[in-house]
């Protein structure tokens, strides 16, 4: 399938669909001294955790199941976050296939006094629905796609399916 078009004419869920809106998660955390490294800075495998816990919940919410990562895309750090800054995670979805979804997650530092954002990282992470016994099991539920933005994040989604495809058969 080339598009969300093609996708939404050959692809009839039982359930119906949901909007990018119904699953939009926030977590806010405040780096504390068990969260940082020697220089007051925020483990980077700290914010990873919180980035996969938080995109876990958005896949769960939508499809009301049981979900596991599959994989981890472009995860860039772009600035650092260290001891007492607040810490916002927004993840929301991007595209929703037959078992997999992938969830994009912005990462904030903002400041307590003007409640500017200043972005740490984004990272797209795969997930996958499976059952009680860890096997990947269809989605309930499509993603209905409401304005350009959701329809560009649905086609950036796409080309990177297609990327870790290519990278496995590379053996990556």
């Amino acid at each position: 399938m080339d598009n969300y078009e093609d996708y939404k004419t050959e692809y009839t869920y039982a359930k119906g669909y949901k909007r990018v809106d119904d699953s939009l998660t926030e977590l806010c955390k405040c780096v504390r001294f068990e969260d940082v490294n020697g220089y007051g800075r925020l483990f980077g495998g700290r914010l990873m955790e919180w980035i996969d816990e938080t995109a876990g919940v958005v896949a769960a919410r939508h499809c009301g199941c049981f979900i596991t990562t599959a994989a981890v895309d472009n995860l860039q750090f772009k600035r650092g976050a260290f001891a007492d800054d607040i810490v916002v995670i927004r993840a929301r979805l991007t595209y929703v296939g037959r078992k997999s979804m992938e969830v994009r997650v912005d990462s904030y530092v903002e400041d307590i006094e003007t409640g500017k954002r200043h972005v740490i990282n984004r990272a797209y992470l795969t997930e996958v629905c499976i059952d009680h016994d860890g096997k990947p099991i269809d989605i309930p539920y499509g993603l209905k796609i409401e304005n350009e933005m959701e329809k560009a994040e649905w086609e950036g989604a796409l080309k990177r399916t297609e990327s870790r495809k290519m990278r496995r058969q590379e053996g990556f």
